[in-house]
């Protein structure tokens, strides 16, 4: 793959109302990503919606079609406590982690990680736990995700031993050449000591760097729309003081060179983005009745499928 800076955090329409960033639209399936992304000269981009897969083959296919690699992932919610217990930990509900599958066995349990974060552990979000993760990490790369994500969280709270613990616990699950500490730069204040705080805990346990961009709409002008979508999402007036906002206009997708001039004195963690696109290699198999991926029922007294069918439908 040609060495480009690559997205690996960025959110779809599936992100829903929270991301903006349109997979197709209008009746000749045209992409307003996927062109945005095209003249940027991207080669690979992934995607990384709140908790769900909804829009992974949707954004597989669309990726292809316009020439562009396609790394499939998961910004999931991760407890402290246990993923099965409905209960607000330190009143939080979660806190976020990028998840991005490396090989067809990571993409497996990253659906295997989603559908338990929802059957078994929603809770305001789909949640999963960290021995979860550990139960299914094979072939899953982890970013250590946004100022929501608890190592970066400790940080912003000063607490340098507990982020310290998290990152090598994070590594100890996943591998040290599969954990990445994520650094973001988006014109808020309070990510400016965090990212030096991730630069310093990087060099101390050994860990990787990676840059990317929290890109939830297109454009910087795209961020009125967006803050109008949050307030959909919220039940929030506009003219509330105290509605959830994003703080800046920044969320969007961003150019190589635009990441180049945040981020020009760690280069490896610009590098890092397209050496993850090249480990991430998923191929799905979408052959219709070619490759079907219905399960093989075994019915009762050795009826056929359609025996058993007309039988309990009776």
């Amino acid at each position: 793959m040609e060495p480009k800076f690559t997205h690996l955090h960025l959110h779809t329409e599936y992100s829903l109302l929270d991301g903006l960033c349109a997979l197709d639209r209008g009746k000749d399936h045209h992409s307003p990503l996927m062109d945005r992304a095209r003249e940027q000269g991207q080669v690979a981009m992934a995607i990384t919606d709140h908790g769900n897969l909804y829009g992974a083959v949707h954004f597989y296919k669309a990726a292809r079609k316009h020439g562009i690699k396609p790394v499939l992932g998961c910004e999931i919610y991760v407890t402290p406590g246990n993923h099965r217990e409905k209960v607000l930990v330190n009143n939080r509900q979660a806190n976020h982690l990028v998840l991005l599958a490396e090989n067809e066995r990571g993409f497996a349990n990253l659906v295997r990680l989603v559908s338990l974060a929802h059957l078994d552990g929603f809770y305001y979000k789909p949640r999963i736990d960290r021995p979860l993760l550990a139960e299914h990490h094979e072939g899953i790369i982890a970013l250590s995700a946004c100022l929501k994500g608890e190592v970066a969280e400790a940080l912003s709270d000063g607490l340098e031993d507990k982020a310290r613990a998290l990152a090598g616990e994070y590594a100890e699950i996943l591998g040290k050449d599969h954990f990445y500490l994520e650094v973001q730069d988006h014109g808020l204040p309070e990510q400016k000591p965090v990212n030096r705080a991730l630069v310093k805990l990087a060099k101390d346990l050994g860990l990787p760097l990676v840059a990317t961009n929290d890109v939830h709409y297109l454009e910087a002008g795209h961020a009125v729309p967006h803050e109008m979508l949050l307030c959909l999402q919220t039940q929030a007036k506009w003219s509330e003081t105290n509605r959830m906002k994003y703080g800046s206009d920044q969320f969007y997708l961003k150019s190589e060179a635009e990441m180049r001039r945040l981020f020009g004195e760690l280069p490896e963690a610009i590098e890092n983005t397209w050496k993850i696109a090249e480990r991430c290699n998923v191929e799905l198999a979408l052959g219709g009745q070619k490759n079907p991926h219905f399960p093989n029922f075994q019915c009762p007294d050795g009826m056929t499928h359609k025996q058993y069918l007309t039988e309990i439908a009776a």
